[in-house]
């Protein structure tokens, strides 16, 4: 064989034997990208037992959950420690999300319910023709965080950073449609139930009563709690936690909004529904 035509063949027979080399260890990466990332969302989204989200498990448990061989998912999860992905528990040997990843999560979280949100909220008014508002809670009170005006409105001018009484504010009783009556009561504890409007709560036991309805129905039907003749409805927005972080509103004068209430919630849980999906990163 011609000396030329031997190195071609040679040089050949060495790339493709490097290319298989490289195609196999990048199918090893894969793998074990794979099993590293179905691990740490089987951590994340927690066991079937009752115990919550992120609860600690063993790598048998694990193992066991995901059908995965023990001593490989032992390794992988040893490495991904090493890179803070995940914590290992000193006392059971046990595995969780390291917290690192939650406050990344919440960081995520808190961006996009300004981006998403006002996405949503452009929706909602495009489709009520009314304002529309973003609120979160912050202790006793609600904060508007992002809205939308429809022009012509005579809103004076705009209610972002601005707290209002949750007990009475547009969107407090989605705000807390997921805490328990002892929760609410915490948050409460030394609140004073002043009358902003003619249907404003006069205490805990009234606003228990009125968020019992808000947990049926799935949204809120704020009717002059906030000042006479303001009408709202509200639904609550959660996050890859399931927690309630948010709440979009649909506000306006009530003679307008009374009428349309069916309408106007089907906009808000709609909208609503999409930014969940948004915060949850489906």
């Amino acid at each position: 064989m011609d000396a030329e035509v031997q190195l071609r063949t040679d040089s050949d027979q060495d790339g493709a034997a490097a290319n298989a080399r490289a195609g196999t260890a990048e199918e090893h990466v894969d793998s074990s990208v794979t099993k590293g990332l179905d691990a740490l969302s089987e951590l994340a989204r927690g066991p079937a037992d009752g115990r919550p989200a992120g609860a600690v498990a063993s790598v048998s448990e694990l193992a066991r959950r995901l059908g995965r061989d023990r001593s490989q998912l032992s390794r992988v999860l040893t490495a991904m420690a090493a890179e803070e992905f995940v914590a290992r528990d000193e006392g059971s040997g046990g595995f969780a999300p390291h917290w690192r990843l939650y406050t990344a999560a919440r960081d995520l979280t808190a961006h996009r319910l300004r981006t998403d949100g006002l996405t949503a909220l452009e929706g909602m008014a495009a489709e009520t023709g009314e304002s529309c508002y973003l609120g979160v809670l912050a202790g006793d009170a609600t904060v508007t965080i992002a809205e939308r005006v429809p022009a012509g409105s005579r809103q004076l001018g705009s209610w972002i950073g601005r707290p209002y009484p949750a007990y009475c504010s547009d969107c407090g009783q989605a705000l807390l449609s997921d805490a328990d009556d002892d929760e609410v009561a915490a948050v409460f504890a030394r609140t004073e139930f002043v009358r902003h409007g003619p249907n404003t709560p006069t205490g805990l036991e009234d606003f228990l009563r009125r968020l019992e309805q808000t947990r049926r129905r799935g949204y809120s039907i704020v009717d002059e709690e906030a000042e006479p003749g303001l009408y709202s409805v509200a639904v609550p927005v959660r996050d890859f936690t399931d927690e309630v972080v948010a709440a979009v509103q649909v506000v306006g004068p009530r003679h307008r909004l009374e009428p349309r209430t069916r309408e106007c919630a089907a906009a808000a849980l709609r909208w609503a529904g999409r930014l969940e999906t948004a915060l949850r990163g489906r």
